[in-house]
């Protein structure tokens, strides 16, 4: 795909204050070369960008804040993405390739980098995660973690771009996230979500506080914390007990989020293994990893600990109330609990944030000046027949 940007110069004190903020904010080099180069003469050149590990592509971004950039200077740039937004891309496979003035874009590359990677890694695990779970439904609750709000809206673009790239593939994926400023790269109106821990904490109860909820916001589903007091299973039922007609409508969820020190109510090693004995035996029956085991029998918001949930509910009758879990799914967890056929109906998790970080570094090269092909020794890969 590829696209000419050609725009019309800013105002002379925009343009100012926007090349002061980026010279402050790239690397010395680069505004050294800018510098040379305007001494001795420009060159049309094209970058190429890419990552060293595999990633789904995730440059709107980068691009937008490109495009703005070019914008205010008035200059004209060739932009071409090999791969579609969403697909997978190779390790070393250039995202984009960039085209235009040595002098306009040189400046640009430290923080097209730092707009680039972080998104296509997020991408990559959001779509793993989804993959993993196909039958369930994904919340994004990535704000929390994140270092302000650039990084807050990246991992949000991030998550949805890896989510339609699983939806692409038969998965429920990201059906909105937690807050209203990100829920558009969703699809959705508002950001989703019913109750802290706080608010059972000021109710004194976790039925008072679904009281408290149901009379505050009388047509809003309603999904109850449950591990508050350490009883997931007693309070859970409670809930179903007093609004039976929203369990009844499918518009009631108990939502498991039990701190990693300590089991659901009623389990331990010995009860995890038997719940899953009863629903998933092969999954434990095989070599496990530390953690792997964990996921499946251990303490916190395991396989053993969803399932149970699911064996309560259902013997009291409430077969339609949903279960929301929570706590460290990244793509690993995703997978074991799969493997194990958890029955989750929505996955709140911020975890598609890398967890990795040097992963998530991009690269740029130069890999043709005034349209002759030259790069870096080592960087030849990078090269292409019409460059």
């Amino acid at each position: 795909m590829s696209r000419v940007i050609r725009r019309s110069a800013a105002g002379t004190g925009t343009r100012a204050a926007l090349d002061a903020t980026i010279a402050a904010r790239t690397d010395a080099y680069f505004n050294r070369t800018k510098a040379i180069v305007e001494k001795f003469g420009d060159s049309r050149v094209t970058y190429a960008y890419f990552l060293r590990r595999p990633v789904v592509s995730a440059p709107a971004l980068m691009l937008r804040w490109l495009n703005e950039v070019v914008a205010a200077r008035g200059e004209r740039i060739d932009i071409e993405l090999p791969h579609p937004e969403g697909a997978w891309v190779g390790a070393g496979e250039p995202i984009a390739y960039i085209t235009g003035s040595f002098i306009t874009l040189v400046d640009l590359e430290t923080i097209l980098l730092q707009k680039l990677g972080p998104a296509c890694v997020a991408a990559h695990n959001a779509y793993q995660m989804c993959a993993a779970l196909p039958k369930s439904a994904f919340l994004a609750m990535e704000a929390r973690h994140c270092a302000g709000a650039e990084m807050q809206d990246m991992m949000a673009y991030a998550a949805a771009v890896g989510s339609r790239a699983a939806q692409a593939e038969g998965a429920r994926g990201f059906i909105g996230n937690a807050n209203d400023a990100t829920a558009h790269y969703f699809g959705a109106p508002h950001g989703y979500g019913t109750m802290p821990h706080a608010l059972i904490g000021y109710a004194g109860s976790t039925l008072r506080a679904a009281e408290m909820f149901r009379d505050t916001f009388p047509d809003t589903d309603l999904t109850v914390l449950t591990d508050y007091f350490g009883m997931e299973i007693t309070d859970a039922l409670a809930v179903c007990q007093r609004f039976p007609d929203l369990a009844a409508a499918g518009r009631l969820s108990v939502r498991l989020d039990t701190h990693g020190g300590r089991f659901l109510e009623g389990l331990d090693p010995q009860a995890s293994y038997a719940v899953m004995e009863r629903h998933a035996p092969g999954a434990i029956r095989r070599y496990r990893s530390h953690n792997e085991l964990r996921y499946l029998i251990g303490t916190g918001v395991s396989a053993a600990a969803i399932w149970r949930m699911r064996e309560a509910l259902d013997e009291a009758g409430f077969i339609r109330v949903k279960i929301v879990a929570s706590s460290g799914f990244g793509v690993e967890k995703c997978s074991v609990l799969a493997d194990a056929h958890t029955p989750i109906d929505v996955v709140g998790t911020g975890s598609f944030i890398p967890e990795t970080w040097g992963e998530t570094y991009a690269t740029a090269d130069i890999v043709a000046y005034d349209g002759a092909p030259r790069v870096k020794i080592g960087r030849e890969f990078l090269l292409r027949d019409r460059v």
